[in-house]
């Protein structure tokens, strides 16, 4: 078989409709337009959302908030996850992200304080929150902001 062989499976394609070719071909005199009127004329083109002159579903429908574009957005990490290492070890968003903890951090990484921590760890990452901080200290270890 070489590449001038290839021919697509039978059915697969159907052949194009002739239009305007007479009364007996089912198809001819509006070729499919119907009667008069925009959409039977030639260059017909209709945006997406017309609808007919009529104010669009998009343009009445009330608008609410908006997105902020330069949000940060964090991966979230618990103190109690944190408990998965050995003490004196220095935590960092790569090996959180090794050890299957985060999956990406887009952002940077920001520790919440939900749990308890029993080990003494140093902790680097681009946000902590309050209650996190202060359990990271408690525990006799190190909350260092990148």
């Amino acid at each position: 078989m070489r590449l001038h062989d290839l021919k697509p499976p039978s059915g697969s394609r159907r052949p194009r409709r002739r239009v305007g070719r007479g009364v007996g071909s089912g198809m001819g005199k509006t070729s499919g337009r119907g009667q008069k009127g925009q959409k039977a004329r030639s260059g017909f083109k209709q945006s997406p959302g017309f609808e007919g002159g009529q104010l669009p579903l998009a343009q009445r429908v009330p608008k609410r908030g908006f997105r902020n574009r330069f949000r940060k957005e964090y991966a979230a990490v618990n103190v109690e996850a944190l408990n998965r290492f050995e003490s004196g070890t220095v935590i960092t968003p790569e090996l959180l992200r090794e050890e299957g903890v985060i999956k990406t951090f887009k952002d940077g990484v920001k520790i919440l304080g939900s749990g308890e921590l029993e080990k003494t760890l140093t902790v680097k990452a681009n946000s902590f929150s309050a209650g996190a901080k202060e359990k990271i200290e408690n525990a006799g270890g190190q909350a260092e902001v990148i």
